[in-house]
């Protein structure tokens, strides 16, 4: 196979400066009947990592839960249960977060001392590294499939010869090209088959996609769930309750580390992005979900989400 040129992945050194970012996120659900009774489980605290710092974190929910109670998950995100026995119609849960963030820049060009192939045996020989935290990032999940035609897709990216750094630049910048970004191709149901059929989806989806492309070759690779600083078309205001969740991939180097990148938008992740939560899919990390009791009806959902630049 002959060698591509290596693809272009946007960077810039201003973004790897630290920041402060204040994250408002109202999620509300409107009920055309009576809710008897809610039970729910969420990811909506942020984490701490080596590059973000929680410095502050609310939650509120309305009406008035009977248990909400937060611990952590078998991922080490944020867990929290709620429930909720009074008649409702109508359930809202709120978070603010004050979040200090500086991502530090990542050498692709020094990683292209592995190949993919050995740097995924440099993993399994790397006695630093967690053998249950490589596997549980290696194998196929219910949303991360690995069928014949997700393989194949990822030997185009990730071969075993190819420059590791190269892969990883590979996975960012050719979904981003070669993939739209259509809300209306896709649902949380949607396989990866389907969407490699579609050439189409969300952040979700590529997500997913780029995590099945580093298992496949043999390197773990996490979904992660948060947000990123949005900015308005030139000459445009920002909206209140314009921005969204966000969801990228990571994948594991030699020496443990972690690489964050994000083909939705053809960056490596930087001092823009803020973590919520990560795990093998998105089904890990859902911003809330659960079961509800009622007689029936139809119900709306609205998301409102704000990421504001405090510095």
């Amino acid at each position: 196979m002959s060698e591509p040129v290596v693809p272009n992945v946007v960077t810039a050194p201003e973004h790897h400066t630290r920041r402060r970012y204040e994250v408002r996120h109202v999620t509300t659900y409107d009920y055309e009947n009576d809710v008897t009774a809610s039970y729910g489980r969420a990811c909506l605290r942020p984490r701490d990592t080596p590059w973000q710092d929680v410095v502050s974190h609310v939650t509120r929910v309305e009406p008035q839960p009977d248990v909400l109670d937060e611990g952590e998950d078998f991922f080490g995100n944020f867990s929290h249960y709620l429930e909720i026995t009074q008649p409702h119609r109508r359930l809202a849960v709120s978070k603010t977060s004050i979040i200090d963030v500086e991502w530090p820049a990542v050498d692709l060009a020094a990683l292209d001392r592995w190949s993919v192939a050995e740097a995924a045996a440099a993993l399994g020989q790397d006695a630093a590294v967690d053998p249950t935290e490589r596997a549980r990032y290696l194998l196929p999940s219910a949303l991360v499939t690995l069928q014949d035609e997700v393989r194949d897709f990822a030997a185009t990216l990730a071969w075993p010869e190819r420059p590791l750094g190269q892969a990883i630049a590979a996975v960012t910048h050719e979904i981003w090209r070669d993939f739209s970004y259509d809300k209306t191709a896709t649902s949380t149901r949607t396989t990866l088959p389907e969407v490699l059929a579609k050439r189409a989806g969300v952040c979700q989806d590529f997500a997913h996609l780029a995590c099945a492309v580093f298992r496949a070759a043999g390197l773990p690779s996490r979904y992660v769930s948060g947000y990123i600083e949005t900015s308005p078309p030139p000459g445009k205001v920002k909206l209140a309750g314009s921005d969204a969740t966000h969801a990228w991939s990571a994948v594991m180097v030699p020496g443990g580390r972690w690489v964050d990148l994000d083909p939705t938008n053809n960056h490596l992740a930087d001092s823009r992005y803020l973590v919520t939560a990560w795990g093998r899919d998105f089904r890990d990390v859902s911003p809330l979900k659960g079961v509800i009791f009622s007689e029936g009806g139809s119900s709306t959902l609205t998301v409102a989400v704000d990421v504001v630049r405090l510095d």
